[in-house]
């Protein structure tokens, strides 16, 4: 059984302590492939270091995250636009495989809205040009997010709305972009989440699987560090929730994930 982590911070300071052995436990429990969603320019260096440690495992996306969207945010767009020119000469795998994680954060703080739909659709745009996809962070901001995205989709724009933890209504939103997945991680497993039931109304052939570690760490590891090792976990819960086994989960998510990822 072979699982795809497609969101996963391995690079950031949580794991400073044992980075390799928690990619290690990962890559034993059958996760054989890793999506490094970029952060921003204070992430960078660290970022490439994992791309160079694990180089066949980890595969890059560079993107500015929307938490850190402040009012220097053109600063941080350039630096990130400046990695697709110096790619190859950074890291052995000499590309990056999606423009991520951007999107709209309104959870934490409200006050650049503005800033952040401008660096969203600026990043977009760049991903349609370079024909990759887009890993979108939409925490309390599905319509804002459905009002740039509705504004610019064609058959150019694919991607995943990361960590989905929607209606049923914005996933037929999702669903009817046609280029769209939508992530699925420990949130899946918390008791009164409510995202089983809404999952369950839809076909396996729209989700893929991500932890978002160190974040978001699933049943029984809540509110702990997560790791990529934790994505059999959220796999299993999605079985049940389809009343299938792993393997059928494992089989169809990885194939969704290369599927948008065109690996």
């Amino acid at each position: 059984m072979q699982l795809i982590d497609t969101h996963t911070h391995l690079f950031v300071e949580q794991f400073d302590e044992d980075r390799a052995e928690a990619v290690q436990r990962a890559i034993d429990a059958g996760i054989t492939k890793f999506f490094l969603p970029h952060i921003d320019s204070e992430t960078t260096e660290a970022f490439y270091e994992l791309c160079h440690q694990f180089p066949q495992y980890m595969f890059p996306l560079m993107g500015v995250h929307p938490s850190s969207i402040k009012e220097d945010y053109k600063k941080e767009l350039d630096h990130v636009f400046k990695q697709y020119e110096i790619v190859k000469d950074r890291i052995p795998q000499a590309k990056f495989y999606g423009v991520g994680e951007i999107g709209i954060d309104l959870y934490w703080d409200k006050t650049h809205l503005k800033e952040q739909q401008d660096a969203f659709i600026q990043q977009l745009l760049f991903a349609k040009d370079q024909q990759l996809p887009i890993i979108i962070h939409a925490r309390d901001s599905f319509n804002e997010l459905f009002e740039l995205v509705d504004k610019h989709n064609d058959d150019k724009l694919t991607g995943i709305f990361h960590c989905f933890t929607g209606n049923e209504q914005q996933a037929q939103h999702i669903i009817d972009y046609g280029g769209f997945k939508m992530g699925l991680g420990g949130v899946l497993t918390f008791k009164n989440s409510g995202l089983d039931k809404v999952v369950k109304q839809f076909d396996l052939s729209h989700f893929v699987l991500e932890t978002d570690s160190p974040y978001l760490a699933p049943t029984p590891h809540r509110g702990k560090r997560n790791e990529s090792t934790y994505l059999t976990l959220v796999a299993q819960k999605l079985a049940n929730v389809f009343e299938t086994d792993l393997k059928t989960v494992a089989d169809l998510t990885t194939q969704n994930a290369k599927a948008i990822f065109g690996i």
